[in-house]
């Protein structure tokens, strides 16, 4: 029986979105075209393969068995043409998905987005969120370009580089009536602190180096983003420990002053990851090489 290679994209879509929404807003193609192939695959392969529920479509236990099968197939496929394809940045017009936590947002993509302004203007990047899980992200799937960030414990599937590291200070309102050029560790213990919790492992990396060095902190606010932080130190008395490179962002905010942690707190790693089917792709080399560029020129 003959059919479309497009319907297996069309169901590991699905396998990873549970969503027919959601699903075709990933591969580019309308709602209907996507529940068209749907029905072609549940009629060559005698299985409804997903099922309507509440909280979105649940995979049969058909499904579920044929998804490795499908994902390495496609994978060794992809591999196989991609290797015999050149790539041409200049002249492309593909839609690139990453999925950067928050940090790597706030930090990275800016810079990425630079870059391929000047040297692949055609390109479209699509920002989708990492947050706790990496199987939201799309990225064990395929259907991601990149996740980027920390990870711990990734599937075997996923080839992970590492891209940079970073360090950790304090900021405090300039007009601080108890800190001065300096803070210590008295002072970081008797203040309260402002702290960020993206979804991710980010959050217990702070919590882990202060571990270490036995330095304690009372928490009065947690945000959800970095970008809160600089507005609630502003106008408080309230210390936060943020990465270096973003503290280097804030650093012409007048209202606000960069210090030293009272201990050194170490580093932490910033990594990218992608499915094994891209290695040999082209394109999705030539990405990989211009973030691992922008990411050494920070």
């Amino acid at each position: 029986m003959r059919y479309d290679l497009n319907l297996l994209r069309v169901f590991l879509a699905l396998m990873q979105e549970r969503s027919v929404t959601r699903a075709a807003e990933r591969l580019g193609i309308t709602q209907p075209a996507l529940s068209n192939s749907l029905n072609r695959l549940r009629d060559i392969l005698h299985d409804p393969l997903f099922i309507r529920e509440r909280y979105g479509m649940q995979p049969t236990a058909k499904a579920e068995e044929l998804a490795p099968v499908i994902m390495q197939a496609i994978s060794q496929l992809d591999g196989l043409v991609f290797g015999q394809q050149a790539f041409d940045p200049r002249h492309s017009d593909m839609l690139v998905t990453i999925a950067p936590n928050s940090y790597v947002e706030y930090v990275l993509i800016p810079a990425v987005v630079a870059r391929l302004q000047a040297l692949a203007p055609g390109i479209k990047l699509r920002i989708t969120p990492y947050g706790n899980d990496l199987a939201e992200t799309g990225v064990i799937s395929g259907t991601t370009a990149l996740v980027m960030g920390r990870f711990v414990d990734p599937p075997d599937n996923l080839v992970v580089q590492h891209l940079m590291d970073d360090s950790l200070a304090c900021v405090v309102r300039t007009d601080h009536p108890d800190v001065g050029d300096t803070i210590t560790k008295a002072q970081y213990e008797t203040m309260k602190h402002v702290n960020v919790m993206p979804p991710g492992k980010m959050r217990a990396g702070l919590f882990q180096a202060l571990d270490r060095h036995g330095l304690k902190r009372e928490v009065a606010v947690s945000v959800t983003h970095f970008l809160s932080v600089p507005e609630v130190i502003a106008t408080t008395d309230y210390c936060t420990t943020l990465p270096s490179q973003i503290c280097r962002r804030l650093l012409g905010d007048k209202r606000l002053k960069i210090l030293a942690t009272p201990v050194d707190l170490g580093t932490f790693p910033i990594d990218m990851a992608w499915h094994v089917r891209y290695r040999h792709d082209p394109a999705h080399r030539w990405l990989r090489t211009m973030i691992e560029e922008v990411a050494r020129s920070l």
